[in-house]
């Protein structure tokens, strides 16, 4: 055999062994094998009782697989048993992904926190709020800081509750054809509030996906793909799904209230993305469940993964630290809580952590990192525990009493044995 054969082979093989996490018994990273059986019999459940088509679950312990299955098939129109390898829209669990891409661009200087983003999109040096009907100019610009913890003003038309709502939607701003045309229309509309006075979520993460491209240079798909997806040997995850991995994405899927029972959401949700030009750094990414475990494990382990750095431990530190006090994380928590915060949680960079696991909704680690995505996708990274847990189905505008995600931290959680991150 040649020699630049024997080496394309080994390249491949070592390549094969950095991309996925190893996997080890449940009971050498202090689980219960038999009590993580919990989190398939949940799962299936779902599927059984006609809530859900199928799942992929995954859960890692010092950097260990020690449960990774899938159960039900790929959609109400397609049979195919779910995989492993299943592709899922992540939708939201992208804004973290964006916000790394923001801080490989902070370590490196070219910018600081509380620049005002009118510095890097001159779009928005005019920007407005809405107060009580009449256009008026805030008390300070918006931060890139304050789009990084959904703190800079922005609304995203998803809700009724005020005005403002309604001529975001008018706007149409999932047609924009890029992020350069999203900035000039986002920048046409006022803001809800004051820029840092609170926290409401919106499309600042979208536009902080425009602030990477404006200051790299670089299209967000070009910038993830070269910063983070290929440095980490994350094959499988994409805003543009190659032709020849669509046979691996899921189907997404509405509930149907008056039927009680899954459908097929409006066309636009199962488009084919093979010709996407709008990077959206606040939702446009599909992925699979053990390449989003590799992003984890890099935050997870302090910002390397597999002997690449992509950040600095400080840095990630940094970015799952909460970013906002009690009284901007309070203000507006009961006019809109549909998008809010959970109880006991603040917001970090991309995603928010837990402050007071006591006042959680569910059990959970003082410091965990989190955030899903609007296909009843989640992820949490548990310092405390040294654990990450994934979650991935297809289901959007899943029931607000839907326990699907608690379900998930429940059946992880109950099924460690020993305690604490230093029990290796």
């Amino acid at each position: 055999m040649k020699k630049s054969a024997v080496v394309a082979i080994l390249s491949a093989i070592s390549h094969v062994a950095f991309a996925e996490l190893p996997a080890v018994e449940p009971e050498d990273a202090g689980f219960s094998s038999e009590r993580l059986e919990k989190i398939t019999e949940f799962t299936r459940r779902y599927v059984e009782e006609g809530k859900q088509t199928g799942f992929v679950t995954i859960v890692a312990r010092h950097g260990k697989v020690v449960h990774f299955e899938s159960v039900g098939k790929y959609g109400i129109d397609n049979d195919k048993p779910m995989g492993k390898d299943t592709l899922f829209r992540i939708y939201s669990m992208t804004k973290p992904v964006t916000n790394v891409a923001a801080m490989i661009l902070y370590e490196e200087g070219r910018f600081q926190l509380n620049d005002p983003v009118a510095k890097f999109l001159p779009e928005f040096i005019d920007q407005k709020i809405w107060v009580e009907g009449e256009l008026v100019a805030p008390d300070s610009p918006m931060t890139v800081e304050q789009l990084m913890t959904q703190t800079a003003g922005f609304s995203n038309g998803f809700s009724g509750d005020h005005p403002l709502e309604e001529i975001y939607r008018e706007a149409d701003l999932m047609s924009s054809t890029d992020n350069a045309d999203l900035v000039r229309r986002v920048a046409d509309l006022p803001l809800r509030f004051q820029p840092g006075s609170r926290y409401h979520y919106g499309v600042s993460t979208d536009i902080l996906g425009a602030v990477v491209e404006r200051i790299s240079g670089l299209t967000l798909e070009q910038f993830f793909d070269q910063r983070i997806f290929q440095p980490l040997g994350m094959e499988d995850t994409f805003f543009n799904v190659p032709e020849n991995k669509l046979d691996r994405l899921a189907t997404n899927h509405v509930w149907d209230y008056e039927n009680s029972k899954l459908a097929l959401p409006p066309a636009q949700f199962n488009t084919t993305p093979t010709a996407v030009t709008r990077f959206s750094g606040g939702g446009g990414l599909i992925s699979t469940a053990m390449d989003y475990m590799i992003f984890c494990e890099m935050l997870r382990n302090g910002g390397s993964y597999g002997g690449t750095r992509i950040l600095g431990p400080k840095t990630v530190q940094f970015m799952m630290t909460p970013q906002i006090s009690d009284e901007v994380r309070n203000n507006g928590a009961s006019e809109f809580p549909a998008f809010h915060l959970y109880s006991g949680q603040s917001a970090a960079f991309g995603g928010a952590v837990v402050t007071d696991p006591g006042a959680n909704d569910v059990i959970s680690s003082m410091g965990a990192y989190n955030w899903g995505g609007l296909g009843n996708t989640k992820f949490w990274i548990d310092p405390e525990e040294d654990l990450v847990a994934i979650l991935m189905t297809q289901l959007i505008g899943a029931p607000w009493s839907d326990p699907t995600r608690f379900n998930m931290k429940i059946a992880v959680y109950q099924a460690l044995t020993e305690l604490g991150s230093d029990n290796r």
